[in-house]
């Protein structure tokens, strides 16, 4: 099989396996490129009011409490905070993928919303659906991907390449054209003595 061939198959063949996997990473990828301007996937980051931080734990998870869609009942329902001290802010994420953002100076509650952008981001690559998928469906597809841009790659430059040879050959034939004819005779050269 020529390798021109075998390029159009696993160019066809690759494209079809690659395809919903291939898809999924585009479109979160997109989703995750622009979370900060989409408050669907990530909350909008709040500022609080302007001052020295004030609360102390107990007051941090007291505030959280107070938020019922958060379902916080212990520090074991926080996943992880994020603290801003330059917004005066403290972002809770809780284990429901719900985030809380409160002043640090007041404790007041400044926005609470779902947070998808970790849910998205874990979609992405692959591990959302378990170490199976992320090793024995996306490693595979990347890797059929960067087939797909090999044999792509040898398809677009295939033409130019045989365009090339086709100036040169005609090249050829017009120089050999313009050539003065050789004489079948050959003279030889005799010193003479």
């Amino acid at each position: 099989m020529s390798l021109n061939r075998w390029s159009r198959k696993l160019h066809r063949w690759g494209a079809v396996l690659a395809a919903v996997p291939l898809l999924l990473v585009i479109v979160t990828g997109i989703l995750l490129q622009v979370k900060k301007e989409v408050p669907w996937v990530q909350p909008p980051t709040m500022k609080g009011a302007p001052g020295a931080a004030a609360l102390d734990w107990d007051a941090i998870l007291s505030a959280t409490k107070k938020v019922p869609e958060a379902n916080v009942a212990t520090w074991a329902d926080i996943d992880r905070m994020d603290v801003r001290p330059d917004r005066s802010l403290i972002k809770i994420q809780c284990r429901n993928r719900w985030e809380v953002q409160l002043d640090w100076t007041t404790g007041e509650v400044l926005h609470s919303a779902l947070r998808r952008s970790d849910w998205i981001e874990m979609l992405h690559d692959g591990s959302l659906l378990g170490e199976f998928s992320k090793y024995y469906i996306f490693l595979p597809s990347g890797l059929i991907l960067f087939g797909l841009w090999v044999t792509g790659a040898y398809l677009w430059y295939l033409p130019i390449h045989v365009r090339r040879k086709k100036r040169r050959a005609k090249r050829r034939r017009v120089v050999q054209d313009n050539d003065p004819p050789r004489s079948e005779t050959r003279q030889e050269f005799r010193p003479t003595t």
